[in-house]
C-alpha cells in the first residue's frame, strides 16, 4: 500500500495502512469525499463519517497490521460505500456479541463495533481467536440491496498505486457469470489491460464462458495482455462451467474441507490465438466457487476457518486474502456461491 490521491476512489478501492491517528483521520475525510461524490445526502455521509472514525479507531487502538479498503458498491442503478477492515490482531470469540452496544473487551476490535453496526446499512465480519478480524460495512443512501451472489477482493503489490489484478461479476439473461484477471506485469500498463478485460465482459454477449473468454481475448489485443478465468453458476442444473486461460486459480470448495480444482489452459489472453475449452464441474447445494490470481498462495482451506463459508462473499474473500496473499504481487480473491 502507497499513498495515493484519496480526492477520487476508483472502483477497485483504495487501501490504507491503518497504524495512527493521522491514518483515521485520512479514512475519514476520505470516506466522507466519496460519499458526497456518490451523493448519499448529508444525513448518510455523517453516517459514514462515523463509521469511518470508529473502524479506524478500533484498528489504531487494538489491532496487529490493520488496513482498511474503501470503495464504492453500486446496485440496481444506485451508489453506496463500502468500508472492509482487516487486522491480525487477538480476534474474537464471538463477534454477534462484540458488536452489541456497549459491549467492550480489552485488546480486541469489539469496542465500538455496536456504533458502527448502528449506523451502518449493512455489515458483516468474520474473526477467530488469535488470528484477527476481517469486518465490512456498507452505507448506502436508502435500504441496502441483499449482499451478493459474488464478490471479490483486489490488492495492489506493495509500492503500486492500483493492481493489475480485477474481478467482476454479472447477471444477463439469467447467466451468473464471473470474471477474474490478472494483467501480465504490475502499475499501471497491467491495470490498463485488466480495465480493458473488464470492459469487454460486461458488454460481452450472453454465452457461455468459452464465448466470452474468445471475446475477452480480442478484446484485448492492444493491451499487454492478461491471464483470465470465467465461470458461470448453474445451481439450478448442479452444474459450473469454468474457461480459463493462464495462471488463475479456481476451486469448488465444499463442506468438510474438500477442495476440487478446475482446469485452466496456457495461454495469454489478448496475444496469439490460445486454445480455450470450456469444462464442466458438480456444483452441489453449499460449494463456493473461490477463484484468485497468482498473488494468492493456493493452499488455503475453508476448513481452517470454522463457519467463514456461511459469511458474506466479500468477508470469504478478504480473509483469505488477508492469510494467503503475497506482498509481492498483485492480488485478487472472488467468492461466488448460489443465491437464493
Amino acid at each position: 500500500m502507497v499513498e495515493v490521491n484519496p480526492d477520487v476512489v476508483p472502483d477497485r478501492g483504495i487501501w490504507f495502512r491503518v497504524e495512527s491517528s493521522s491514518a483515521a483521520s485520512a479514512v475519514r475525510r476520505a470516506a466522507e469525499r466519496l460519499g458526497d461524490q456518490l451523493r448519499l445526502g448529508d444525513t448518510r455521509t455523517a453516517d459514514l463519517a462515523i463509521v469511518a472514525a470508529e473502524l479506524t479507531s478500533n484498528l489504531v487502538k487494538h489491532a496487529d497490521e490493520g488496513s482498511l479498503l474503501l470503495r464504492p458498491v453500486r446496485s440496481d442503478g444506485q451508489a453506496g460505500v463500502e468500508l472492509v477492515a482487516v487486522d491480525t490482531g487477538p480476534g474474537m470469540a464471538d463477534l454477534t456479541v462484540s458488536s452489541r452496544d456497549g459491549h467492550s473487551t480489552t485488546g480486541t476490535l469489539g469496542i465500538g463495533l455496536g456504533a458502527i453496526v448502528r449506523q451502518a446499512s449493512w455489515s458483516d465480519g468474520y474473526s477467530r481467536t488469535g488470528r484477527g478480524t476481517v469486518f465490512a460495512v456498507q452505507v448506502w443512501p436508502t435500504t441496502a440491496p441483499p449482499p451478493s451472489w459474488a464478490d471479490g477482493i483486489t490488492r495492489p503489490l506493495s509500492g503500486e498505486p492500483v493492481s493489475g489484478d480485477a474481478y467482476a461479476v454479472r447477471v444477463l439473461e439469467g447467466r451468473h457469470q464471473v470474471l477474474v484477471c490478472d494483467g501480465l506485469g504490475h502499475g499501471p500498463l497491467a491495470s490498463a489491460a485488466s480495465d480493458a478485460a473488464l470492459i469487454a465482459f460486461r458488454s460481452a454477449p450472453a454465452a457461455s464462458p468459452a464465448v466470452v473468454v474468445q471475446h475477452l481475448h480480442r478484446s484485448m489485443s492492444h493491451t499487454r495482455g492478461a491471464a483470465l478465468a470465467v465461470a458461470e453458476l448453474d445451481p439450478e442444473a448442479g452444474m459450473l462451467r469454468y474457461a480459463g486461460l493462464g495462471n488463475i486459480s479456481a476451486s469448488v470448495a465444499v463442506e468438510g474441507g474438500r477442495r476440487r480444482g478446475l482446469v485452466s489452459l496456457p495461454g495469454i489472453a489478448g496475444h496469439q490465438r490460445p486454445t480455450v475449452r470450456e469444462y464442466d464441474y458438480p456444483f452441489e447445494p453449499g460449494a463456493s466457487l473461490v477463484m484468485h490470481s497468482d498473488g494468492v498462495v493456493d493452499r488455503w482451506s475453508l476448513d481452517d476457518y470454522p463457519g467463514l463459508a456461511s459469511r458474506a462473499p466479500t468477508v470469504v474473500a478478504a480473509t483469505l486474502l488477508r492469510d494467503a496473499g503475497v506482498r509481492r504481487d498483485d492480488a485478487c480473491v472472488l467468492v461466488a456461491r448460489s443465491w437464493s
